[in-house]
């Protein structure tokens, strides 16, 4: 197997003949890492029942798996340059597939949240491998081509997590119920394994590059020590220490912008560049994308909890009745690629507009139920929403890209995948607890489990409704692109749902 450079990929060497077959193995890695995202959601209720986790463990089965992905985006995109993204690749896929036999293993809950981190921290092993490999591989002329097939395998993802999920735990395949949605990664992560050490060209490491170790672990134990509080705090009565961890986790994140400043100083690599750090117009759309990001998947953590656990819904019947969202994102995402940089500001703001209007009519919908819900009433606000978020995700990343120079626009990108997840992580632990503490609330003053589940549901989307109406208004605040100017980030971003 011959070795390729970026060089010799996209001019002077022709094309490797193996390079069709090699992107089906990318995708086929990716489709197992994006489903894994949605396709957890519908079984929540199973496992809270199985292996009798609390509501706070029920938040970190979702949680951690985010975080942990969110935390190791940058350093192992970094260790990719440094090892070779092939080799780090063929690893995060070994690593997925080993955490899913875990998981699907798990004899306790503890264990089950363990196994989520290591699948976590093996997603974002390959994640930023997948592209980079892609754009070596593939002539100029094709990537275009290549690129669309990764937008159409994440649209695929998303619609079908949510409806492999329902059907595999509905199975009760060998005797076992929520254990498969995790086991059936393994045998397709073996095959990506052994397809790719024959298949995927050898993208050689660059050894003289460094890795920021201190900025990895600043960064990483300060996004943890703001979490983990949000999360726990409500099982213990908000005591101090909980208020204390948040103020450390901020102090170091202060501490981290001045390690990344004296690591530009002097010259060496940075886990964060430095020039984004003081980049105004990027920080302030980062700061919008984790708002943006942290709208959706405690969203569907609740509404779950709410058709399974309060209504009596089978795993496949909630799976179906969540999946109007997934074909909007996917419709959209379509619809979107076709304006291309333009009108990206007004992209956005109509993208929080649906966003902000479909959950609040669906907020109305399930205040509104009594002792029975009509699935058909979700659609309609489903769909509207699904739609927004496949607008606005790729509005935003191109809007926060396009004033950021073109020799940063990698790290860029990356980042902004970074503060993607950590503001999902974040969602998760505030929607988990205004969920859970209205329900324990209701429970305690004897409401009936249909209202209660109802009421805590409707409640925690308030979260939701009034994320997606500040997007809406900070639409207006970014600055105008410069014309021409926009980059198109992969597709799959906005379907992380």
């Amino acid at each position: 197997m011959s070795a390729h450079s970026p060089a010799a990929a996209g001019a002077a060497a022709p094309p490797d003949p193996r390079r069709w077959i090699a992107l089906f193995v990318l995708l086929i890695a990716n489709f197992m890492n994006l489903i894994d995202v949605t396709i957890v959601n519908v079984a929540l209720p199973s496992m809270r029942t199985g292996l009798g986790a609390s509501d706070t463990q029920i938040e970190w089965v979702v949680a951690a798996y985010i975080l942990a992905f969110a935390l190791g985006l940058l350093p192992f995109g970094r260790l990719g340059d440094i090892l070779g993204r092939t080799t780090l690749f063929l690893w995060g896929v070994a690593g997925f597939t080993i955490a899913s036999a875990l998981c699907g293993m798990a004899p306790n809950i503890e264990f089950l949240i363990v196994a989520r981190v290591i699948q976590g921290l093996a997603g974002a092993m390959m994640t930023p491998q997948v592209l980079a490999i892609a754009t070596v591989t593939f002539p100029p002329h094709e990537r275009g081509q290549a690129f669309s097939l990764f937008g159409l395998s994440a649209g695929l993802a998303a619609v079908c997590g949510p409806i492999v999920g329902g059907l595999l735990i509905n199975a009760q395949l060998f005797g076992l119920d929520w254990q498969p949605i995790f086991l059936v990664n393994v045998p397709v992560g073996i095959a990506a394994v052994v397809a790719g050490l024959y298949l995927i060209p050898r993208v050689p490491g660059h050894p003289d590059i460094k890795n920021d170790y201190v900025g990895i672990a600043l960064f990483g134990l300060s996004i943890i020590a703001v979490v983990f509080p949000i999360v726990e705090g409500r099982a213990y009565g908000w005591p101090l220490w909980a208020f204390g961890m948040i103020a450390v986790g901020l102090i170091g994140l202060v501490a981290f912008f001045f390690w990344q400043k004296a690591r530009a100083q002097r010259n060496e690599p940075q886990l964060l560049n430095y020039d984004l750090l003081t980049n105004r117009d990027f920080m302030f759309g980062a700061f919008v994308v984790t708002i943006f990001a942290s709208g959706i998947p405690g969203m569907f953590m609740v509404i779950s909890l709410l058709l399974q656990g309060g209504f009596g819904f089978s795993a496949l019947e909630s799976g179906l009745t969540n999946t109007p969202f997934s074909v909007g994102v996917l419709i959209a995402s379509g619809i979107a690629g076709r304006f291309g940089a333009n009108y990206l500001r007004g992209r956005l703001a109509g993208a929080g507009a649906l966003l902000t209007l479909g959950i609040a009519w669906l907020h109305f919908i399930i205040a509104g139920v009594g002792d029975t819900i009509d699935h058909w009433s979700f659609l309609p606000p489903l769909l509207l929403a699904g739609i927004g978020l496949g607008l606005g995700f790729s509005s935003l990343f191109q809007l926060v890209l396009a004033n950021v120079p073109p020799r940063d626009a990698g790290a860029g990108s990356g980042s902004l995948q970074a503060f993607q997840q950590v503001g999902g992580a974040l969602g998760v632990a505030l929607v988990g607890e205004l969920f859970f503490t209205t329900l324990a609330s209701d429970f305690a003053t004897g409401a009936a489990p249909h209202a209660a589940f109802a009421n805590a549901t409707a409640y925690a989307l308030w979260y939701q409704v009034a994320a997606f109406a500040l997007v809406l208004v900070l639409a207006f605040f970014f600055k105008a692109p410069k014309r021409g100017a926009g980059f198109a980030p992969p597709q799959h971003v906005a379907i992380e749902v």
